[in-house]
């Protein structure tokens, strides 16, 4: 084989990943969390202390399960994360699972220990917010991760200046990772924000808000060197995507089952909307793109888990398919629920809300693709 050929192939795993089939472990998670959000019922109008979120923390751990048991976590993976933030796309959680108990904990898990760690700590008691300033990286987006955000060192401490641009629960976190551009490069800070002025933007999205972030003199903690900022920023992306592809694959999940027994129940022409092959077909695609959409979830975060430096092309592939996946699954649910489904009022608009709000959150999908022709060797897509 030649050198081309093995560049070419280099990113992809010589087996199998362990825990890629969920085992008893997983599937018991999986039903203690499903009988938790069952218990709060509602969607899209929770945030940040609500009691579901304390449930989340107290009940299900869900900011410490991710987190080495040496660091006072329990010690498991992206494998176990997923199943979690698959049940919360189901449920439509508002509660900030991903951004916050997911990707906020891990962000301060990447500073040299002891320097973070009453952050780490209230992060992890549920009492506070951490959340990482990671842009949309849509195609054409020229938004950058450190936008204009400098950082000075004054002599006792670090000082921020700029505004970290829409960032997810930016307008109730307590401390946000942001990237600040300092004399000698780029490095990432936890900078506590509860005197900083924030702007909500009006997004599509309810359920998933996003606030501009003024920093004005604003202390801080410097979380990365110059040499780490940029492969720890890849690493909270990555962890980004796969779980918003969890996410996705959940929803997905919910849009099939929630349409299902709608067509089981509508009748026309005395019989079943189900009943008629069209929408049978309908029905089958619909199944067949879950299925996509789990394995390539699922594939990434068990890969991530086992071999993160042969990851990228999973990573990439869980993006851009997850993200079509929910799309698609989202507008046939609004159109096989009739004149019904075009209600803002049912819930599948808040599904279809959430889709359409991610849809360039952590990358679109031809923004993966784009990144999946490069890891392959391709040198341009069509």
């Amino acid at each position: 084989m030649s050198t081309a050929l093995d560049a070419t192939y280099a990113p992809w795993p010589e087996s199998e990943p362990p825990g890629l089939v969920p085992g008893p472990d997983q599937a018991d998670l999986r039903a203690a969390l499903r009988a938790v959000l069952a218990r709060h019922g509602k969607t899209g109008d929770g945030a940040f202390g609500s009691p579901l979120w304390r449930a989340l923390v107290d009940d299900m751990s869900v900011t410490t399960l991710s987190v080495p048991d040496h660091r006072g976590g329990l010690g498991y993976g992206l494998t176990d994360a997923a199943v979690v933030l698959e049940e919360c796309g189901r449920a439509l959680v508002s509660e900030p699972v991903l951004m916050g108990a997911v990707v906020g904990v891990q962000a301060l898990l990447a500073a040299p220990e002891g320097a973070a760690d009453p952050l780490l700590a209230d992060a992890m008691n549920g009492d506070s917010l951490v959340v990482v300033h990671l842009p949309a990286r849509s195609t054409g987006s020229t938004s950058s991760p450190s936008g204009d955000v400098t950082a000075e060192f004054d002599g006792t401490g670090w000082v921020l200046r700029g505004t970290a641009r829409d960032v997810v629960h930016g307008a109730e976190a307590n401390v946000v990772i942001v990237a600040a551009q300092t004399a000698e490069g780029r490095r990432l800070f936890a900078v506590p924000v509860q005197g900083a002025v924030r702007t909500a933007r009006r997004v599509v999205d309810p359920t998933r808000p996003r606030a501009d972030v003024h920093l004005d003199s604003a202390t801080s903690v410097p979380i990365t060197d110059v040499a780490d900022t940029d492969p720890v920023l890849a690493d909270l992306a990555a962890r980004a995507t796969i779980g918003r592809a969890s996410e996705h694959t959940g929803i997905a999940d919910r849009m099939l089952e929630m349409t299902i027994e709608y067509v089981r129940t509508r009748h026309q022409f005395g019989r079943p909307v189900g009943s008629f092959q069209a929408v049978k077909h309908r029905l089958a695609d619909l199944l067949l793109s879950l299925e996509r959409a789990r394995s390539a979830s699922r594939h990434a975060a068990a890969l991530y888990d086992s071999d993160p430096d042969h990851a990228a092309v999973a990573v990439a592939v869980a993006g851009a398919v997850c993200t079509e996946v929910v799309t698609e699954s989202v507008a046939e649910a609004v159109q096989l629920h009739g004149g019904v489904g075009f209600t803002w009022e049912h819930p599948a608009h808040r599904y279809f809300r959430r889709a359409m709000g991610d849809e360039a959150l952590f990358g679109d999908p031809e923004h993966h693709r784009r990144d999946l022709a490069r890891l392959v060797g391709l040198n341009s897509v069509r």
